[in-house]
């Protein structure tokens, strides 16, 4: 085992990431924009889905590309040239993209699907190294992905060459959701379980407390028909309404507790929900997003930890708590 000092391998991966960086940068200035540009409108105007092909490290490569369409709004899957040779090209019709992946061009399993492809009338998209190749002539589009070499000391493990397909196929994706206008909303639509799909999905009807999760109080309530309906409830607060529903105020339970420590004994059989309630509270509606409804509580000189929640009849239908959205990950 040869013994390199702790300076050299720090120095050979900084300049392995320049190597293949630099690579990176010549596809970019290497790319022929009539290419690029057929590209674009072929995978634009496809009314099926995008195929990818492609074999080892190539294929790894091509799973990603697929996967990174799929996310921003463009169908697509990987399809094995192997599996693709028995059976699985029942996939594939007419109204498909193929985008084929390989640095040498002459992939044996890729060579023998291609005509394949051209039976079905399908465009094919080749991200190839070798512009000579067998690849290279049977496509519709080829996008130069060639490099001077590898990060390998050998020059042999797909490395550089990987690292600027998936780059380019990284770059059409992109400008392909662009075209199509994907928004941060479609783009969550197919990222719920993420916090910025949460953040751009998750709406206050999803999280509130209704019917006997969210009990209520009428204005005539006394103080201690308050306190018994805020700690059955156990949401801390509850919401006063009139006789049509319609909402009046809220009390918490710190409202209630201050009050209390304030108000002179012979008073506390006065005291009612109209007269403990703040009224005209920050109020929500149901089909606001929960995100927005967190800004509402935290956004202000004094934090709030729960807000009504009313309809457009000013109705109330519910209560939603700040805890209650911190925990489903916002």
């Amino acid at each position: 085992m040869q013994c390199i000092d702790h300076k050299t391998y720090v120095l050979q991966v900084v300049e392995l990431l320049k190597l293949e960086a630099e690579a990176i940068n010549k596809a970019a200035n290497r790319l022929q924009l009539e290419q690029v540009e057929k590209a674009v409108e072929i995978l634009a105007s496809c009314r099926g889905k995008v195929v990818l092909a492609g074999v080892g490290k190539s294929g790894i490569v091509a799973r990603k590309i697929a996967a990174t369409l799929t996310s921003t709004g463009t169908l697509a899957v990987y399809l094995h040239p192997a599996d693709a040779l028995h059976g699985d090209l029942g996939i594939v019709t007419s109204d498909d993209v193929a985008m084929v992946l390989s640095n040498s061009g002459e992939t044996d399993e890729l060579v023998v699907m291609l005509p394949h492809l051209k039976a079905r009338h399908v465009p094919i998209i080749a991200l190839v190294g070798n512009l000579r190749s067998t690849l290279a002539r049977n496509a519709d589009v080829v996008m130069d992905a060639a490099v001077d070499k590898e990060a390998c000391p050998f020059n042999l493990a797909p490395t550089t060459s990987t690292t600027v397909a998936l780059s380019i196929g990284d770059a059409l994706a992109m400008t392909l959701m662009q075209v199509k206008g994907l928004t941060p909303e479609g783009f969550a639509l197919n990222h719920p379980a993420g916090r910025l799909g949460k953040r751009l999905t998750l709406r206050v009807r999803d999280l509130m407390h209704t019917g006997i999760d969210n009990p209520t109080v009428s204005p005539q309530a006394s103080w201690i028909e308050v306190l018994t309906t805020i700690s059955k409830g156990g949401l801390g607060a509850v919401n006063v309404i009139d006789d049509l529903g319609r909402l009046l105020g809220i009390v918490t339970d710190g409202d209630l507790r201050r009050l209390l420590q304030r108000v002179n004994q012979k008073d506390l059989e006065t005291l009612t929900a109209a007269t403990m309630m703040t009224t005209n509270p920050t109020v929500v509606s149901p089909e606001l997003l929960a995100y927005h409804a967190l800004e509402l509580m935290e956004n202000r000189p004094s934090q709030i930890s729960m807000l009504p929640v009313v309809n457009g009849q000013q109705h109330c239908v519910g209560l939603i708590r700040l805890h209650d959205i911190v925990r489903c990950g916002l």
